[in-house]
């Protein structure tokens, strides 16, 4: 069948994989009910796995969520804060014996536990965006798991991801690991019927299956589960959803079993540069194009020129991201602009040649050079 074909090719394969542990299952809450204490036989059957994964020479970066629930716990709360200032506290609080715990139960298979915290804005800083990469390469070098999570501590709504969903997501598209697998208390993306849907070609059709609820303690959902899929599929890496709590649950995905859902991948697979423009960093503004440019980008792959522009919103800087979208306001590329907003507004509608007089001084043929644009 095709979703067999497709674990025997690609997840089989894996060399690198990005695990992504939600809350609940860190915690062992289910809805309704608090358990007095983070799980650690969960966690030292996690790091079980792992280890027999390190033997066979697969490199699993782990995303743990669990910081602000596990500070509850310390703390004997029976709710989830809900004013930010008591999220960061718990979430120091939380960290520290989360850390712990990973730590305790990968030491006895000789793995060390390497800690990042992490924000949105350091995957759109092109350059903390490539020390991640570096500094999660030299941690697997040195025999030890990386543990990423967000720094819910400084995180406002400004530069956090909402959920770890997405930082797992953007941390598989950044290292080019082989696969992204997002563990949850469910055993995969359910259809009307309630019954797991094994494979999923596209994952936006999808968004109908999605029901819109989450844990107690947990701070995503199904929804931000197919967003993360998307990030890594768009990619070309295979994305999959599954039950943590199934035995054996990751040595049984990568010997190729038929476990949850999972995504195929896109038959392109974008290098770094790519990665980071057209799927990681925020766009800081939108470049409106008309119908002939929008076709040229996307069919012919050529440079945005100013003639195509036909109009732009936000406040962007030469250099920086922005999403170029067609006349009924899709987005069909994003690129690095040679200009910024108020230049754009000068020179849009005109010609090449006539840009240089417009602006005073000399002039890029390109608003986009295709070189800097990814296609949607």
């Amino acid at each position: 069948m095709p979703s067999t074909e497709l674990r025997e090719t690609r997840l089989t394969d894996a060399r690198h994989v990005v695990v992504k542990i939600g809350t609940q299952l860190i915690t062992g809450g289910a809805k309704g009910r608090v358990k007095p204490a983070v799980d650690t036989d969960f966690i030292a059957n996690i790091a079980a796995q792992i280890a027999g994964l390190a033997k066979n020479k697969v490199q699993v970066t782990l995303v743990s969520s669990g910081a602000v629930g596990a500070g509850c716990v310390q703390l004997n709360r029976k709710t989830r804060p809900t004013d930010v200032a008591a999220q960061q506290a718990v979430a120091a609080i939380g960290q520290r014996l989360l850390l712990t715990h990973w730590n305790d139960a990968l030491a006895p298979h000789g793995l060390n536990v390497g800690q990042l915290l992490l924000t949105r804005a350091d995957f759109d800083d092109r350059l903390r965006y490539l020390n991640i990469r570096n500094c999660v390469a030299r941690l697997h070098e040195m025999k030890t798991v990386p543990v990423l999570n967000e720094n819910d501590t400084v995180a406002v709504d400004e530069i956090r991801f909402g959920d770890n969903d997405l930082l797992a997501a953007l941390t598989c598209s950044a290292l080019k690991a082989d696969a992204l697998i997002l563990l949850t208390g469910v055993p995969g993306l359910l259809d009307g019927r309630g019954d797991v849907i094994d494979r999923v070609d596209d994952v936006l059709d999808q968004i109908q299956h999605v029901r819109r609820e989450k844990s107690t303690w947990g701070s995503g959902g199904m929804q931000t589960k197919l967003e993360a899929a998307r990030v890594a599929v768009e990619s070309g890496e295979p994305a999959v959803i599954a039950d943590g709590r199934a035995p054996d649950v990751l040595t049984r995905l990568l010997n190729g079993e038929r476990l949850g859902t999972v995504f195929a991948p896109a038959e392109r697979r974008l290098d770094s540069r790519q990665r980071w423009i057209g799927l990681t960093a925020r766009p800081a503004g939108t470049v409106a194009v008309d119908a002939g440019a929008a076709e040229a980008l996307t069919k012919k792959a050529t440079s945005l020129l100013a003639t195509g522009v036909t109009g732009m919103t936000g406040r962007f800087d030469r250099g920086d991201v922005v999403m170029v979208c067609d006349p009924s306001g899709r987005e069909v590329a994003r690129g690095l602009t040679n200009y910024t907003a108020d230049e754009l507004r000068l020179i849009q509608g005109k010609k090449s040649n006539q840009l240089a007089a417009v602006l005073g001084r000399p002039a890029y043929k390109a608003v986009v050079h295709r070189d800097n644009l990814v296609v949607l």
